[in-house]
Protein backbone atom coordinates (compact mmCIF):
# COMPACT_ATOMS: atom_id res chain seq x y z
CA UNK A 1 0.00 0.00 0.00
CA UNK A 2 1.13 3.27 -1.19
CA UNK A 3 0.10 6.86 -0.73
CA UNK A 4 1.29 7.54 -4.63
CA UNK A 5 -0.56 5.60 -7.24
CA UNK A 6 1.18 2.46 -8.15
CA UNK A 7 0.19 -1.11 -8.87
CA UNK A 8 0.83 -3.95 -6.33
CA UNK A 9 1.78 -7.11 -8.25
CA UNK A 10 1.58 -10.76 -6.91
CA UNK A 11 -1.13 -13.18 -6.57
CA UNK A 12 -3.91 -14.21 -4.19
CA UNK A 13 -2.96 -15.67 -1.03
CA UNK A 14 -5.08 -18.73 0.56
CA UNK A 15 -6.47 -19.37 -3.23
CA UNK A 16 -5.74 -22.93 -3.09
CA UNK A 17 -7.66 -25.89 -1.00
CA UNK A 18 -5.88 -27.39 2.08
CA UNK A 19 -7.95 -30.20 2.04
CA UNK A 20 -8.14 -33.68 -0.02
CA UNK A 21 -10.33 -35.36 2.32
CA UNK A 22 -13.62 -33.83 4.16
CA UNK A 23 -12.38 -31.39 6.79
CA UNK A 24 -15.22 -32.94 9.17
CA UNK A 25 -13.25 -35.99 9.54
CA UNK A 26 -9.90 -34.33 10.56
CA UNK A 27 -9.02 -34.73 14.56
CA UNK A 28 -8.31 -31.10 15.47
CA UNK A 29 -7.38 -28.89 18.87
CA UNK A 30 -8.47 -25.44 18.87
CA UNK A 31 -5.24 -23.48 20.88
CA UNK A 32 -3.27 -20.53 21.01
CA UNK A 33 -0.52 -19.35 19.02
CA UNK A 34 2.27 -17.13 20.62
CA UNK A 35 2.28 -13.62 19.50
CA UNK A 36 4.55 -11.86 17.43
CA UNK A 37 4.79 -14.20 14.24
CA UNK A 38 3.23 -11.70 11.98
CA UNK A 39 0.74 -13.46 9.47
CA UNK A 40 0.38 -17.26 9.42
CA UNK A 41 -1.00 -18.95 6.73
CA UNK A 42 -3.22 -22.02 6.94
CA UNK A 43 -0.97 -25.08 6.14
CA UNK A 44 1.78 -23.61 8.13
CA UNK A 45 3.27 -26.51 10.40
CA UNK A 46 3.26 -25.94 14.74
CA UNK A 47 5.36 -26.82 17.11
CA UNK A 48 4.47 -26.43 20.95
CA UNK A 49 6.37 -23.91 23.55
CA UNK A 50 7.67 -26.73 25.96
CA UNK A 51 8.98 -23.98 28.48
CA UNK A 52 8.43 -24.06 32.04
CA UNK A 53 6.99 -20.64 31.98
CA UNK A 54 6.11 -17.76 29.74
CA UNK A 55 4.17 -18.97 26.63
CA UNK A 56 3.85 -22.44 27.80
CA UNK A 57 1.71 -24.69 26.14
CA UNK A 58 1.21 -21.91 23.00
CA UNK A 59 1.78 -23.12 19.39
CA UNK A 60 4.72 -21.75 17.61
CA UNK A 61 5.78 -22.48 13.85
CA UNK A 62 7.48 -25.39 13.58
CA UNK A 63 11.70 -24.37 12.28
CA UNK A 64 12.45 -26.74 9.84
CA UNK A 65 15.91 -28.67 9.98
CA UNK A 66 17.97 -26.77 6.76
CA UNK A 67 19.63 -23.78 6.31
CA UNK A 68 19.71 -23.45 2.43
CA UNK A 69 18.85 -20.08 3.06
CA UNK A 70 15.59 -20.42 0.82
CA UNK A 71 13.46 -22.50 3.79
CA UNK A 72 10.32 -20.94 4.89
CA UNK A 73 10.74 -21.11 8.88
CA UNK A 74 8.71 -17.79 10.72
CA UNK A 75 9.55 -19.46 13.93
CA UNK A 76 13.45 -17.83 13.78
CA UNK A 77 14.44 -14.54 14.95
CA UNK A 78 17.41 -14.16 13.45
CA UNK A 79 20.56 -12.38 15.19
CA UNK A 80 21.83 -9.06 14.11
CA UNK A 81 25.27 -9.33 15.75
CA UNK A 82 27.25 -12.35 16.19
CA UNK A 83 26.53 -14.17 19.68
CA UNK A 84 29.57 -14.15 21.18
CA UNK A 85 30.09 -16.70 24.44
CA UNK A 86 27.54 -14.76 26.41
CA UNK A 87 24.17 -15.20 27.63
CA UNK A 88 22.56 -12.78 25.33
CA UNK A 89 21.43 -12.13 21.73
CA UNK A 90 20.94 -9.51 20.19
CA UNK A 91 18.09 -9.41 17.76
CA UNK A 92 15.32 -7.05 15.07
CA UNK A 93 12.83 -4.87 17.40
CA UNK A 94 9.98 -6.35 15.94
CA UNK A 95 11.19 -10.12 16.77
CA UNK A 96 11.65 -9.83 19.99
CA UNK A 97 7.96 -9.39 20.23
CA UNK A 98 8.06 -13.60 19.78
CA UNK A 99 9.67 -14.05 23.31
CA UNK A 100 8.11 -13.22 26.63
CA UNK A 101 10.28 -13.49 29.84
CA UNK A 102 10.09 -16.85 31.43
CA UNK A 103 9.89 -18.36 27.75
CA UNK A 104 13.02 -21.38 27.25
CA UNK A 105 14.98 -20.34 24.41
CA UNK A 106 17.34 -21.83 21.89
CA UNK A 107 19.87 -20.63 19.92
CA UNK A 108 21.28 -22.34 16.97
CA UNK A 109 23.08 -22.36 13.54
CA UNK A 110 24.54 -23.96 10.53
CA UNK A 111 27.82 -24.79 11.92
CA UNK A 112 27.07 -24.67 15.05
CA UNK A 113 24.64 -27.66 17.35
CA UNK A 114 21.64 -26.00 19.00
CA UNK A 115 21.87 -24.72 22.05
CA UNK A 116 18.89 -24.22 25.20
CA UNK A 117 19.90 -21.54 27.05
CA UNK A 118 17.48 -21.65 29.35
CA UNK A 119 14.84 -19.14 30.41
CA UNK A 120 14.12 -16.07 29.37
CA UNK A 121 15.31 -13.67 32.25
CA UNK A 122 14.90 -9.94 30.13
CA UNK A 123 14.21 -8.08 27.21
CA UNK A 124 15.47 -4.50 26.86
CA UNK A 125 13.84 -2.48 24.17
CA UNK A 126 15.09 0.34 25.62
CA UNK A 127 18.84 0.90 25.43
CA UNK A 128 18.96 0.68 21.50
CA UNK A 129 16.32 1.63 19.14
CA UNK A 130 17.46 -0.69 16.00
CA UNK A 131 17.33 -3.53 17.95
CA UNK A 132 16.26 -5.69 21.06
CA UNK A 133 18.97 -7.50 23.39
CA UNK A 134 17.18 -10.92 24.88
CA UNK A 135 18.88 -12.53 27.85
CA UNK A 136 18.89 -15.62 28.92
CA UNK A 137 19.78 -17.97 32.13
CA UNK A 138 22.91 -20.04 30.56
CA UNK A 139 25.60 -18.52 27.89
CA UNK A 140 26.65 -19.99 24.76
CA UNK A 141 29.11 -22.26 24.38
CA UNK A 142 29.76 -22.00 20.56
CA UNK A 143 29.86 -18.25 19.38
CA UNK A 144 26.51 -18.40 16.55
CA UNK A 145 27.23 -16.17 13.77
CA UNK A 146 24.95 -14.09 11.25
CA UNK A 147 27.21 -15.73 8.47
CA UNK A 148 25.98 -18.96 9.75
CA UNK A 149 22.40 -18.25 9.73
CA UNK A 150 22.37 -17.85 13.40
CA UNK A 151 18.66 -17.55 14.88
CA UNK A 152 17.29 -17.69 18.40
CA UNK A 153 13.56 -19.18 18.51
CA UNK A 154 11.45 -20.47 21.64
CA UNK A 155 12.18 -24.45 22.91
CA UNK A 156 9.35 -26.34 21.57
CA UNK A 157 10.36 -30.17 21.65
CA UNK A 158 13.32 -32.32 22.76
CA UNK A 159 14.58 -33.45 19.89
CA UNK A 160 14.89 -31.81 15.82
CA UNK A 161 16.86 -28.77 16.85
CA UNK A 162 14.40 -28.46 19.82
CA UNK A 163 11.88 -28.21 17.56
CA UNK A 164 8.83 -31.03 17.18
CA UNK A 165 5.93 -30.21 14.54
CA UNK A 166 2.41 -31.51 16.46
CA UNK A 167 -0.05 -30.34 14.20
CA UNK A 168 -0.99 -28.08 11.08
CA UNK A 169 -2.63 -24.56 11.45
CA UNK A 170 -6.31 -25.48 9.53
CA UNK A 171 -6.66 -21.30 8.88
CA UNK A 172 -4.54 -18.51 8.66
CA UNK A 173 -4.00 -16.27 11.26
CA UNK A 174 -2.70 -12.96 12.37
CA UNK A 175 -0.75 -13.09 15.70
CA UNK A 176 0.34 -9.62 15.57
CA UNK A 177 4.20 -8.03 14.95
CA UNK A 178 5.72 -5.83 17.39
CA UNK A 179 4.46 -3.80 20.44
CA UNK A 180 0.62 -4.74 19.58
CA UNK A 181 0.95 -8.51 19.13
CA UNK A 182 -1.56 -10.36 20.80
CA UNK A 183 -1.55 -13.71 19.51
CA UNK A 184 -4.48 -16.03 17.96
CA UNK A 185 -6.92 -18.88 18.69
CA UNK A 186 -6.87 -21.29 15.99
CA UNK A 187 -7.67 -25.08 14.91
CA UNK A 188 -4.56 -26.85 14.70
CA UNK A 189 -5.06 -30.60 12.76
CA UNK A 190 -3.40 -33.24 14.34
CA UNK A 191 -4.40 -36.26 12.89
CA UNK A 192 -7.27 -38.61 10.11
CA UNK A 193 -6.67 -36.35 7.48
CA UNK A 194 -4.77 -35.98 3.92
CA UNK A 195 -3.74 -32.65 2.64
CA UNK A 196 -2.50 -31.09 -0.43
CA UNK A 197 1.40 -31.08 0.29
CA UNK A 198 1.81 -28.50 -1.59
CA UNK A 199 -0.45 -26.18 0.42
CA UNK A 200 1.64 -26.63 3.78
CA UNK A 201 4.40 -24.30 5.29
CA UNK A 202 7.64 -25.42 6.93
CA UNK A 203 6.99 -28.92 5.82
CA UNK A 204 10.32 -31.37 5.60
CA UNK A 205 10.67 -34.54 6.13
CA UNK A 206 11.79 -33.99 9.73
CA UNK A 207 8.51 -32.69 10.38
CA UNK A 208 6.86 -35.53 8.56
CA UNK A 209 8.56 -38.10 10.85
CA UNK A 210 7.46 -36.30 13.94
CA UNK A 211 3.85 -36.54 12.94
CA UNK A 212 3.86 -40.04 11.55
CA UNK A 213 2.98 -38.71 8.12
CA UNK A 214 3.75 -39.90 4.80
CA UNK A 215 3.40 -38.95 1.39
CA UNK A 216 1.56 -40.20 -2.09
CA UNK A 217 2.01 -38.13 -4.87
CA UNK A 218 0.67 -34.63 -3.79
CA UNK A 219 -1.21 -36.28 -1.29
CA UNK A 220 0.22 -35.41 2.81
CA UNK A 221 -1.28 -38.12 4.91
CA UNK A 222 -1.75 -37.81 8.32
CA UNK A 223 -2.81 -40.49 9.98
Amino acid sequence: MSDAPNIQYGSQVDYGTLYVSKSEAALKLQGTVQSGYGVLQAGQLVARNVSADGGVGKYVPYNVASFDGTEHSPGRAYLVADSGTVAYVYVTMDDSYKFAVGDDVIVNSSGENAENLGAVTAIDRTTERQRAKITATASIANSMTTAETAYVSIEAGTANNYSDAVGILEISVDTGTGSTAAGALAPVIVSNAILYNGMLYSNDSTARTALGATLVGNNFILK
